[in-house]
């Protein structure tokens, strides 16, 4: 099940490439943490392995290694919250945040100007990336949510 999930997540992505950084992700993502807890690395990780294995490795793949986690490690937190307006707040803010939070592989990498230049040519970026997860996220991750509870035996997650 996971390495469909896994899956899925990088075909919607790649169905949705033609929107400028749109992307299903995020919110499959803190679906993932809200139903599988600390087994949301597995969809998470196909994910993160399909992406290198089709667009090959680079610095991206580095941060792909630990943004999503951390998105993941957010949702769980907040796994009780049942207001879609809370869960659309949590995706657009780490849809404006994503470029700073890559940006350390490029202070390591780069140095400081490299990080800071990197993060802020991506800012309109960052900014439709906050837009398509608010909205998204506001959209589906309710129903979506009642889906991956009746997949996981009915029980509400």
């Amino acid at each position: 099940m996971f390495a469909v999930l896994g899956s899925v997540t990088f075909g919607a992505k790649v169905a949705m490439m033609w929107l400028p950084n749109i992307e299903p992700v995020s919110l499959f993502v803190m679906l993932f943490a809200v139903a599988f807890g600390h087994k949301a690395v597995y969809p998470i990780y196909v994910y993160v392995f399909l992406e290198i294995a089709v667009y090959g490795v680079n610095l991206w793949a580095v941060n792909y290694l630990y943004v999503w986690v951390m998105l993941a490690f957010a949702a769980w937190c907040l796994r009780n919250m049942e207001s879609p307006w809370g869960w659309a707040v949590l995706s657009g803010g780490f849809g404006l945040l994503f470029g700073a939070l890559c940006a350390p592989v490029y202070l390591v990498t780069g140095g400081v100007h490299a990080a800071i230049s990197w993060w802020i040519s991506g800012i309109p970026y960052d900014l439709m990336h906050c837009a398509g997860n608010f909205v998204m996220t506001l959209m589906l991750f309710v129903p979506l949510r009642r889906v991956l509870e009746r997949l996981c035996g009915g029980e509400k997650i």
